[in-house]
Parts: structure tokens; C-alpha cells; sequence
């Protein structure tokens, strides 16, 4: 299983970045992705998942300004963030699985300032 982050940078407050991640080595379809992030505190929170039947879930925090999609045909998944805030700095990892995620990919970094 390899999961490949890109899309991370730096952007100013209330700006928008689109995180992609693209699976190989399982079979993307039948599998449930999501997006953790791991913030300068340390602690890792589960910010979003899209299952494989298509159900979306996300952390309150992210409601309304975070959305989650993938395209199979591509093997990708992706996260559009819109009004960033600083309080959405941290490193984002994709996951992915099958009822639970424990396949992850290196991370890219996200910094809101």
C-alpha cells in the first residue's frame, strides 16, 4: 500500500488550498479513505473520511469549510480546504482501509499564517 500526499503549503487566513493523495498497491474502490492531521501540540485527529459507498463524515471543527472526494477511476482522493485558519495548521496525512484506516501516507504540511 502507498499513499502519496501533495498539495500543502503556506497560505494566509481565510485562503483556500486542495490537499490530493493517490493510492497504488490496493484496490482503491473497495477501500475507505480519510484525512488525519496532526497539529504542533501532537495531537492527531481524524479530519474528514469518505467510505467506499460514498458516506462523508467530518470533524465539527472543519464543517462547512472542508470538503472530501476521490476519484476511483484515478485513485485519488482529495481535500478542498476553504477559510483556512491558523488553527488549521499541521501536517495532513491520508489513510486509507477497510472499516478503519491504517494505511497512511508520509504527510504534507499545511500552514495557515
Amino acid at each position: 500500500v502507498q499513499l502519496v500526499e501533495s498539495g500543502g503549503g503556506l497560505v494566509q487566513p481565510g485562503g483556500s488550498l486542495r490537499l490530493s493523495c493517490i493510492g497504488s498497491g490496493f484496490s482503491f474502490d473497495d477501500s475507505d479513505m480519510g484525512w488525519y492531521r496532526q497539529g504542533p501540540g501532537g495531537e492527531c485527529k481524524l479530519v474528514s473520511s469518505l467510505t467506499s459507498y460514498g458516506t462523508t463524515c467530518y470533524t465539527d471543527s472543519v464543517k462547512g469549510r472542508f470538503a472530501i472526494s476521490r476519484d476511483n477511476a484515478k485513485k485519488m482522493l482529495y481535500l478542498q480546504m476553504n477559510s483556512l485558519k491558523t488553527e488549521d495548521t499541521a501536517m495532513y496525512y491520508c489513510a486509507a482501509g477497510q472499516g478503519s484506516l491504517p494505511y497512511w501516507g508520509q504527510g504534507t504540511q499545511v500552514t495557515v499564517s
